[in-house]
């Protein structure tokens, strides 16, 4: 993806970047000091027996996975003084669901005010630690603004609006307080206790910051001093992990204080050239290479038919043959699963035997074009989760009974899907093609589905330069939980990216939920989930809150969130409180509960004084993506972005005087040079030769961490001086001198303009 320079000017080089009783004695409440807990709690960033060091020299590739070569940091710490690995740098289609390196955080927080509402109670909880504030500075939510406004018809106006990006599954040194038992919740609402609610330590009641009601602690909360209750960490602090260890899942065995590795299965496209060919060889070669000896691994190549590989025939090449062109019957799949062929194996028994497989590939023979081969990627995925959900997985250290566990499936593919289920046909211009894509969607829609209900996730990363149907084979990766990735071949960056795909630390079964008070609402959420059914988690009396299941519970995530409110509001304070329950991959469940307040103003300039505007492009900057479905939508969503910016200067600008033009307010000055960067960048402009790569680019952008998302909205300039120094400098195009290199980091590429004298 690069911009080529008119005239005679130096070509930019892109490169791949790296890219919160009695009066009696006090007994404080029970933290996690078990040994197995604090013996994994602490693993090195780089080290470490299960580190995976780079196998391939440079480039490094594209920041598309967190902490591609380390393994993943354990989510929760056994003590607070435990470190907490420091996460990368990385990149994250994206959900919608509507009802009725950052500059933007912020340098100071709000002034402290007492804790919750009005205290007329002698024995109400004193207000939270100075060091605590508002939550302002938490890692895990940023908002558009650090104040609300009071006014309904300002605060939800759309061109501006009031959102947060929320990150749930963020990593961070140091991590949250944690505590290994069941969180308190209002039996009202549903809301978790917090620092903010008003507690009576008399009685050990507790009021919710949400519905306002008053719920016992069962003489938890009974204590004989105020400061006694800054020793449960969900009374301290604004961010707190509940971890239960012990596994609830019917069928589960217990398994070791390792992290558990569940399969991978490579799907290889039999219908590649030679020379795609020879790259993904070298790239499969290095990969299982890289594999740790436990790790099991099934292969499986798919053109008209679907070729499932036997590991026990030793030197031996043997593949059991299905149809392509319909789904397996239970009756082949049990065959399969029963029979006397290994298909799943794992590395230290196979790896000869893995190696003897790629090299036995041969290239496509037929002198077919590439969009007009016959590819049955429906079918492998399906014969693959088959095998996967076969009557018992065997884990390192460990048996799971149940359906599938942590397992991933590799899909390498050079085309579209153009042979049996979920296929399209082989051009755009059959007469029948808007109906065959949307059944086609429809079917892979389904199977991401089945993958993700089975803890399968499905990754797809196609090369090449033939079009692959992004919006065909996007459902499958995103509702499975994985991602789609282009690449321009086969080579070291795709060879990276499957290497960082199997490591990738993810959670699973994830429900997001968001709660709200003072009549605020959520009205869009943008990110890698979709509404959760009421019969899929736990519901209250009078919860009001959103809920969102999330299929694969990561670092590199993000959420926005838009808000708006029913109607003026009264209070000094909104409470928002944001929570993510999920099993990790040690098997244990996690539930994060964030819980924020922000200060209301009724002055219009204090409100856009507490604006974060790169954090409030990014969220227009979503909402404006996610209605760019097609390349014609892009152009209707640049013409809205020149709207948005006049409607934002008319709403909360001054008018000019003796004229009837409004100044665009000064407090949001950067605001519009974002917005910019989005118009004409590759998230809407054309700067992108094909369709696939911007519906690509969308997708990574929906689901993308704050960080990311705003590299790719508004890209960073760096120039690289004599001497080794570099200096930050604005994104334009006079900054190209003739006597420095100049970076430019756009988030998922970096492009290097390097001086070339004739």
């Amino acid at each position: 993806m690069e911009e080529t320079p008119p005239g005679q000017r130096p070509q930019p080089q892109p490169a791949h970047a790296s890219p919160p009783f009695p009066a009696a004695p006090f007994t404080p409440p029970p933290r996690v000091f078990s040994p197995a807990l604090a013996a994994r709690g602490t693993p090195s960033p780089g080290s470490g027996p299960g580190h995976a060091p780079a196998h391939l020299s440079t480039p490094p590739g594209p920041p598309v996975f967190s902490s591609p070569l380390r393994p993943a940091a354990v989510p929760f710490r056994a003590t607070p003084a435990s470190p907490h690995p420091v996460p990368f740098a990385a990149a994250g289609g994206g959900y919608s669901s509507s009802s009725s390196a950052s500059a933007s955080q912020p340098t100071s927080l709000a002034p402290h005010f007492l804790n919750g509402a009005a205290t007329p109670h002698g024995d109400l909880a004193p207000a939270p630690s100075p060091l605590q504030g508002d939550g302002l500075d938490n890692p895990y939510v940023q908002f558009s603004a650090n104040k609300v406004l009071k006014q309904k018809k300002l605060l939800n106006a759309p061109s501006l609006g009031f959102g947060a990006l929320v990150s749930p599954g963020k990593e961070v040194a140091p991590g949250p307080e944690v505590v290994e038992r069941d969180p308190r919740r209002c039996l009202n609402c549903g809301a978790y206790v917090n620092l903010y609610c008003d507690v009576l330590i008399a009685s050990g009641q507790w009021q919710c910051i949400i519905c306002k009601k008053l719920n016992s602690s069962e003489g938890e909360f009974v204590v004989s001093s105020k400061q006694d209750l800054l020793h449960w960490p969900e009374l301290a602090s604004t961010t707190v992990d509940y971890v239960q260890v012990g596994n609830r899942r019917p069928g589960f065995v217990p398994v070791s204080d390792s992290r558990v590795s569940g399969p991978i299965f490579i799907l290889i496209d039999e219908c590649l050239d030679e020379a795609h060919l020879q790259h993904l060889q070298g790239s499969l070669h290095a990969f299982v290479d890289s594999l740790p000896p436990t790790a099991k691994i099934g292969i499986i190549t798919y053109g008209r038919t679907v070729s499932v590989y036997d590991f026990s025939e030793g030197a031996a090449v043997s593949a059991d043959v299905l149809p392509g062109n319909k789904s397996p019957t239970h009756e082949s799949l049990k065959g399969l699963i029963y029979g006397t062929g290994v298909y799943l194996s794992p590395i230290h028994a196979s790896l000869p035997v893995a190696h003897t497989i790629f090299s036995s590939l041969r290239p496509y023979q037929l002198n077919v074009p590439e969009v007009s081969r016959d590819r049955c990627l429906g079918a492998a995925v399906e014969v693959a989760l088959g095998i996967i959900q076969g009557p018992s997985v065997e884990l390192s250290r460990g048996i799971i009974k149940r359906s599938g566990g942590n397992c991933r499936i590799l899909v390498c593919a050079g085309g579209p899907c153009t042979f049996g289920p979920g296929s399209v046909p082989h051009s755009v211009k059959h007469p029948n093609y808007a109906y065959l894509e949307k059944t086609a969607m429809k079917s892979m829609e389904s199977l991401g589905h089945e993958a993700q209900r089975h803890s399968t996730v499905i990754d797809i990363f196609c090369a090449g330069q033939c079009p692959v149907r992004v919006p065909v084979l996007q459902p499958l990766a995103k509702c499975s939980g994985g991602v789609l990735l282009l690449h321009d071949d086969f080579g070291e960056a795709f060879g990276v990216n499957l290497q960082r795909a199997s490591t990738r630390a993810a959670g699973s079964h994830g429900l997001f939920e968001i709660r709200c008070s003072d009549n605020m609402l959520v009205t869009q959420v943008i990110g890698p989930g979709e509404e959760a059914s009421p019969d899929s988690h736990e519901t209250f009396k009078h919860d009001s809150s959103f809920c969102i299941q999330i299929h694969s519970v990561e670092e590199t995530q993000s959420f926005s969130v838009s808000m708006e409110t029913k109607g003026d509001i009264k209070s000094d304070f909104v409470f928002f409180q944001f929570a993510v329950h999920y099993s990790n991959m040690y098997q244990a469940e996690i539930t994060r509960v964030i819980t924020m307040r922000l200060q209301t103003v009724d002055g219009l300039s204090a409100y856009l004084a507490s604006v974060q505007e790169d954090v409030a492009s990014v969220i227009i900057g979503k909402r404006t993506v996610l209605r760019a479905r097609t390349a014609s939508d892009a152009i209707d969503m640049r013409l809205s972005i020149d709207e948005r910016v006049k409607d934002i200067a008319f709403k909360f600008g001054n008018q000019a005087p003796k004229s009837k033009l409004y100044r665009f307010p000064k407090e949001l000055a950067s605001l519009p040079e974002c917005l910019f960067h989005l118009k004409r960048g590759p998230l809407l402009g054309s700067i992108i030769g094909h369709e696939d790569e911007r519906s690509v680019l969308r997708n990574l952008f929906l689901n993308a961490s704050f960080d990311l998302s705003l590299r790719m909205l508004a890209p960073q300039c760096i120039m690289h001086r004599e001497g080794g120094t570099f200096e930050e400098l604005p994104a334009y195009d006079l900054v190209m001198q003739s006597n420095a290199a100049v970076i430019l980091d756009h988030g998922t590429d970096i492009f290097i303009w390097l001086v070339c004298y004739s």
